[in-house]
């Protein structure tokens, strides 16, 4: 308490060096480490001789010592130093989208006026606009010009028939990329395999035709087919993960799950919307419910929805109400898929329980078997759960709560 200043500070550096030989006695050369530790001696004797002037001529060698052991040592580059920030970065990323928040991108207009999906317009090229007006647009509105020669032949070009459970339709398969960029294959008879960069829907409004030959019972692609105009990009959501594992799902919010074990989204009829790894609908029925239609109103255990959103969509409120398919209706589809709400009177009960299952290597586990209802707003023009049935609760992922992008589509912020 009453040490002098000067000795204090003599013994911090006689410290400070101790900890530098633990911590670069292996990296150091054995003559680095000889001459640290003697200029460490010499200090430590000054201090116990309490001789200022000699304390601090050691304090000078020591610091000298020790600057000098590490003589290779340089300092990062710039480009190293950078990766290293950005892999940091990147790794931070995964693990917020593996484990919190997770943006998706909505192919379809299933969920419109709420949320928008990819929709295509018809332009010609010639109508195009410059680079600097596309790259504008495409940052604030995510709008994409496509010009594709799809058959530029005079001849009607054939598509390969469907393979497995979809046989007989044309080979024409969806598939979205790195859960943000979508596109349309369409595989011909003579083996080449075009990729178009939209979803099917949004192709066919800038100029895509299918037909059928009754003759030959396949499917063509005209002659001089040219596929021109633009994109306007879905509306990219930001989903919490998190929420359910602290919280029940809530009636009428917007939320997201993946298709795993939903076998009709993966047996739809092929000119529908595709078989994505993940949907985002409205949910409209919670385990326990029991779901049915009365035109255009959403019934609940025998009594309308009475969630604010579910009732706007069902009364065609607010911005429902000029929405073209708006309000909920039974599909009246004779399609073959495991459709639960057909026909007016038709009914679905969802199950409220867990089932224990014995697991692989024994043991037994909770199958989640609760059911949830899931329905899109544009109900004239979405495939849910009128059509496969309910969403069982290990699909869920979570609540969509924010539209990020883009940024001129109306429905920047959190989603209702």
């Amino acid at each position: 308490m009453f040490c002098a200043r000067w000795k204090k500070e003599a013994k911090l550096l006689s410290k400070g060096a101790r900890k530098f030989l633990s911590y670069k006695r292996d990296l150091l050369p054995a003559e680095k480490v000889s001459e640290v530790e003697s200029a460490h001696t010499t200090l430590q004797a000054a201090i116990k001789s309490q001789d200022r002037e000699a304390v601090k001529s050691a304090e000078k060698q020591l610091t000298q010592a020790w600057e000098q052991a590490l003589p290779d040592y340089r300092r990062p580059g710039m480009l190293p130093e950078n990766i290293e920030i950005l892999f940091v970065a990147i790794v931070i990323a995964l693990g917020i989208r593996a484990y919190f928040l997770q943006p998706f991108r909505i192919p379809t207009g299933s969920m419109q006026p709420t949320l928008n999906g990819i929709v295509g317009h018809r332009l010609d090229r010639k109508d195009f606009p410059s680079f600097p007006v596309k790259a504008w647009q495409a940052v604030v509105g995510g709008r994409k010009y496509v010009h594709r020669d799809v058959n530029v032949t005079s001849r009607n070009r054939y598509l390969k028939q469907h393979p497995g459970k979809q046989a007989g339709r044309p080979w024409i398969t969806e598939e979205q990329r790195l859960q943000f960029f979508n596109a349309t294959r369409l595989h011909f008879e003579d083996g080449e395999t075009m990729s178009l960069p939209a979803p099917r829907s949004a192709l066919e409004k800038m100029g895509l035709t299918v037909r059928f030959d009754p003759d030959r019972r396949k499917s063509y692609v005209p002659a001089d087919t040219t596929v021109s105009g633009y994109t306007i990009t879905g509306d990219l959501v930001l989903v919490d993960k998190v929420s359910y594992h602290l919280r029940r799902p809530r009636r009428g919010e917007v939320f997201v799950f993946d298709t795993r074990g939903i076998e009709g989204i993966h047996l739809r009829s092929e000119r529908d919307q595709g078989a994505g790894s993940h949907y985002i609908k409205r949910l409209a029925g919670l385990p326990g419910d029991r779901i049915h239609i009365e035109e255009p109103l959403l019934m609940i255990n025998g009594l309308p929805a009475r969630e604010k959103y579910l009732r706007m969509v069902g009364n065609r409120e607010g911005i429902f109400g000029a929405a073209d398919g708006v309000g909920y209706h039974p599909t009246r589809r004779a399609e073959p898929l495991p459709q639960s709400i057909r026909w007016p009177g038709d009914s679905l009960q969802l199950q409220n329980r867990s089932d224990l299952i014995r697991g692989e290597y024994g043991g037994m586990n909770a199958y989640l078997r609760r059911e949830y209802f899931a329905l899109g707003d544009n109900t004239r023009n979405s495939l849910d759960s009128r059509y496969w049935g309910a969403v069982r609760e290990y699909n869920l992922v979570g609540p969509a709560f924010l539209s990020l992008w883009p940024f001129t589509s109306g429905h920047w912020g959190p989603i209702k």
